[in-house]
């Protein structure tokens, strides 16, 4: 099953987008977008940037759990993936996000 794109409306009435694998797993989550198309950008910036490992930042929380950024060849953020337990799970999360970016489809549930 391929991964998706989710396009959906916070409370806060802007725009965010998850990327999904293809067992529903959320496996990168946005920043909020003031417009529809910043958040259509936003998504096609994960396809283009995910397939570079060096565009991917990995940072410890303060509970000491794995995460990471996607980061655009600006050094804006575009997208933050899940607490991990492992280096392991991390580099796994990584990896699914490169795999799943350049074809998921797009959902648009707003």
């Amino acid at each position: 099953m391929a991964g998706k794109f989710v396009i959906s409306k916070g409370a806060d009435g802007k725009d965010y987008f998850t990327l999904r694998a293809g067992n529903g797993e959320v496996i990168l989550q946005s920043q909020g977008y003031k417009s529809a198309s910043g958040c259509e950008n936003g998504i096609e910036s994960v396809r283009t940037h995910a397939q570079d490992d060096g565009n991917f930042e990995v940072r410890t929380a303060k509970d000491g759990r794995e995460y990471f950024v996607l980061k655009a060849s600006n050094g804006q953020e575009i997208g933050r993936s899940q607490m991990y337990k492992s280096k392991s799970g991390c580099s796994n999360g990584k990896t699914s996000v490169a795999n799943n970016a350049a074809s998921a489809t797009v959902s648009d549930e707003r």
